[in-house]
């Protein structure tokens, strides 16, 4: 299984510490936000990795290489412009399809690089049989609704499909997901956000989604970063 994060966002409301340095090598207890995420990918055996990139990303591939000394391999998709999501990944698509051994087919996991979470990558195994099984398009985790957020961004039926519309009860995108290829069949390059597509997907009854059950955060602003800091410093004391 292959994994995309997203790593192209321009991060205006972490200013200034974006001003000079891209949001995923910004430091949290030590290391780039992006590695926390990529050594967990390796720790359950993901270690073919694609990152996108657009604002300052040579220093992305500066720091991270072409990720041998994390354990894996990283390939990057560089963009002249930020693509949104949805973009970023259909230009992305070659490199995730590249020896799979079925390549129209086989999902990948997605990860926005700007998120934080414990939750545990091995899962995504499970998400990619379950959502070829139910010939599914994708699979997204689900987090109870931040303060930021405090409408939702879909409705989760009791059957697990995801509606396009939080209408009743509704719940918040973790950026964590799996996905098919398929979700992006016929879409062409350009800057395309990725949320239109999942509700067009959702009103076809083609996404399914579940609570992640995890500590999570979305690590947009230096506020956020701060916290979690003393949060991770305050458990590694107590561990």
């Amino acid at each position: 299984m292959k994994a995309m994060i997203l790593a192209a966002g321009r991060g205006t409301r972490m200013a200034p510490l974006t001003d000079h340095c891209p949001k995923p090598l910004l430091k949290l207890v030590g290391k780039p936000l992006i590695q926390h995420h990529i050594e967990k990918l390796v720790a359950v055996g993901i270690r073919d990795i694609v990152i996108n990139h657009a604002y300052l990303g040579q220093m992305i591939e500066q720091e991270l290489g072409d990720g041998h000394k994390l354990g894996c391999s990283i390939r990057y998709s560089a963009e002249t412009e930020a693509l949104e999501t949805a973009g970023g990944i259909v230009q992305a698509l070659p490199l995730l399809m590249d020896g799979s051994e079925n390549e129209s087919t086989d999902p990948f996991l997605l990860i926005n690089g700007d998120v934080w979470s414990n939750w545990d990558y091995a899962q995504a195994f499970a998400k990619s049989d379950q959502i070829q099984q139910c010939q599914m398009a994708g699979w997204l985790g689900l987090i109870d609704n931040p303060v930021h957020n405090p409408q939702g961004d879909f409705e989760l039926t009791d059957s697990g499909i995801l509606g396009p519309q939080a209408e009743h009860q509704g719940v918040t995108f973790s950026g964590i997901s799996v996905l098919s290829p398929a979700l992006f069949e016929g879409i062409e390059p350009g800057v395309r956000p990725l949320a239109p597509l999942l509700r067009q997907a959702m009103a076809r009854q083609q996404i399914i989604g579940e609570p992640l059950n995890a500590d999570w955060v979305d690590v947009g602003t230096p506020e956020r970063l701060q916290a979690l800091e003393q949060q991770l410093q305050t458990s590694a004391a107590g561990a």
